[in-house]
């Protein structure tokens, strides 16, 4: 109860961190796919037409990491990032459940949210709620293929926030793997890492039974990117569980950076 009563406003913005994603992953989707736009009929349906929905989702999670807010919590957006962290000891056990918990509901409202503000365009079946969904060489190759990107963000991220030089830019390579994934992975399981992000379309579109391939292959590529870079670099260089740390704003991680005396912690 100490870390509810203490951190509750990181999983409020965590919350709202994945349900903005949400409702532009949604707006930009309707934008682009939906028959009455008149911007569908000029995206090709092959991987240059995935361009323009990459770049968005790319510039939406750099955003979101980088905005006051994200310097906040993380900016984990994602229960596996979150369960990650607490593998490698960076995040308590009660601040785990707390993220967890909140990247589902935030999951939940951002469908919603942009389901009734489109007025309820997001159902037709050319957007699908955004489902993410096996794709046509089915279940095994969704799979392997959501086990490997998240194993590449995973590892990523690790690399890049292990150096002082490099960490700054690490939502930024973050965002840009997103991009590059919905541009050549999304055929094949419809481009998730996310757990949370799955489930709020999943309930709208009855497939909640995929829900297994998204939970299960991400924890596999991320937990084993994060073994991979503890026996090469060991604990002590996993330096702090923000996807971009800020001096000046308190971070209720173990964290591994150089304290500041500037650095909040109410």
């Amino acid at each position: 109860m100490t870390s509810l009563r203490q951190h509750w406003p990181e999983y409020v913005i965590e919350a709202g961190a994945l349900a903005s994603f949400m409702v532009s992953a949604t707006l930009f989707a309707t934008l682009l796919q939906h028959p009455a736009s008149p911007l569908s009929s000029l995206i090709p349906n092959s991987a240059l037409g995935r361009v323009p929905m990459g770049v968005a989702m790319g510039l939406t999670a750099v955003a979101i990491i980088y905005s006051p807010f994200g310097r906040r919590s993380g900016a984990h957006m994602n229960p596996v990032v979150t369960l990650t962290f607490f593998r490698l000891g960076k995040v308590s056990a009660a601040d785990a459940i707390g993220y967890v918990a909140a990247q589902f509901a935030g999951g939940v409202f951002g469908t919603v949210a942009a389901s009734l503000a489109l007025r309820g365009l997001p159902a037709d079946p050319s957007v699908h709620f955004i489902a993410t969904l096996p794709g046509i060489s089915g279940a095994p190759i969704a799979f392997i293929a959501e086990a490997m990107i998240s194993f590449a963000l995973m590892l990523t991220v690790l690399l890049f926030s292990s150096h002082d030089a490099s960490a700054p830019f690490t939502g930024i390579a973050a965002g840009l793997l997103v991009a590059i994934y919905i541009v050549i992975e999304a055929p094949l399981s419809g481009m998730s890492m996310n757990p949370a992000r799955t489930f709020g379309p999943a309930l709208f579109t009855h497939s909640l039974d995929w829900l297994w391939l998204y939970i299960s292959a991400p924890l596999l590529g991320m937990l084993s990117a994060a073994e991979l870079f503890v026996r090469i670099r060991g604990f002590a260089r996993v330096r702090c569980a923000k996807l971009h740390h800020t001096h000046g704003v308190r971070c209720i991680f173990r964290c591994g950076h150089p304290p500041s005396l500037s650095e909040s912690h109410v």
